[in-house]
């Protein structure tokens, strides 16, 4: 004896939760998706050492290896680059994206 409003209620709550399980689902398989192309790419444009480079700065700072990563995925894309990037090449563009961390002196008087 339950009341049909109830039930009504629980049905409709019960889509919701299902609608936004396969939403949440859906986002997790294109961030997937999008994160395996962006490695495809890297390892097409990268050389061995510049790609453990890079691995490292992603260990140490995230954030500034997916700009990194990004913006050697747009000049890549856009035809500017005139094969693979070596070692010494990413880290002159790692000198020149990266702002250089000032050095503290302590002078004790």
């Amino acid at each position: 004896m339950e009341d049909p409003e109830l039930e009504a209620l629980r049905r409709k709550r019960m889509e919701d939760i299902q609608a936004q399980q396969s939403n949440q689902a859906a986002k997790e398989e294109n961030a997937r998706q999008f994160e395996m192309q962006k490695q495809s790419i890297l390892r097409q444009i990268l050389t061995p050492e510049a790609r453990d480079r890079l691995a490292n700065i992603k260990l140490a700072s995230p954030e500034q290896a997916n700009m990194v990563e990004m913006q050697l995925i747009q000049i890549a894309q856009s035809g500017r680059l005139q094969g693979v990037i070596t070692d010494a090449m990413l880290r002159d563009i790692l000198q020149k994206i990266i702002p250089q961390q000032r050095e503290i002196k302590i002078e004790r008087r």
